[in-house]
């Protein structure tokens, strides 16, 4: 007799919830079954999936098979990483009691993630439902934080003098050529005087 690990539909038309069922292949979907092993209902957001885990893994372990869909669910409960370390076991590699708890440590982490899940989307209902009517929060804008820059002082010292000892080298080129201009002219003038007063002795 081939078994099956599957999901029998309940509910009305449009509103589906399903329970979990261990059944002979050749009953109908919703005929009768050997064992009932839990629930699933994908109308919740998340889905809520409710699996006794040591009867469904003492099944699959006696050569059940899942449909498709019971595959996905039974992965997702963490009966596809048990399998896996019971091969371990049988193999040597690891001992019944690290298997064990590196098991319970992944359900552990599973159902602190998937509460997450389901508090973020009761959150989320629930604004939605108070904006509807109408009781949101006005908007208000986060307020914006201008990051603080720290300059050493050291570094503000080396600074000015660098601008210090340039400011003075250009004065001081400054300074020189406008003297050289000025005695430039100066020779300029007195040569010209010379020439007109000899100029004026002839």
């Amino acid at each position: 007799m081939a078994v099956k690990i599957r999901l029998q539909r309940k509910g009305k038309k449009k509103k589906p919830f399903y329970h979990i069922v261990i059944a002979d292949a050749r009953s109908p979907r919703d005929g009768r079954f050997i064992e009932k092993i839990g629930s699933y209902n994908p109308l919740t957001v998340p889905a809520t999936i409710e699996l006794d885990r040591d009867k469904a893994f003492d099944w699959i372990n006696k050569g059940a098979q899942p449909t498709e869909t019971m595959r996905a669910i039974l992965r997702f409960k963490g009966l596809g990483y048990r399998k896996h370390l019971q091969r371990g076991v049988t193999k040597g590699a690891l001992t019944q009691e690290k298997a064990d708890t590196m098991y319970n440590e992944w359900i552990e982490a599973k159902e602190v993630k998937f509460a997450k899940r389901r508090e973020k989307a009761l959150a989320e209902k629930r604004a939605f439902q108070a904006k509807v009517a109408g009781l949101d929060l006005p908007f208000t804008a986060p307020e914006k934080v201008v990051p603080k820059v720290d300059i050493k002082e050291e570094a503000v010292t080396e600074t000015t003098e660098d601008v210090t000892e340039t400011v003075e080298e250009v004065a001081t080129e400054e300074v020189t050529e406008a003297v050289e201009a000025v005695a430039e002219t100066t020779e300029e003038a007195t040569t010209e005087a010379a020439t007109e007063t000899a100029s004026e002795k002839e």
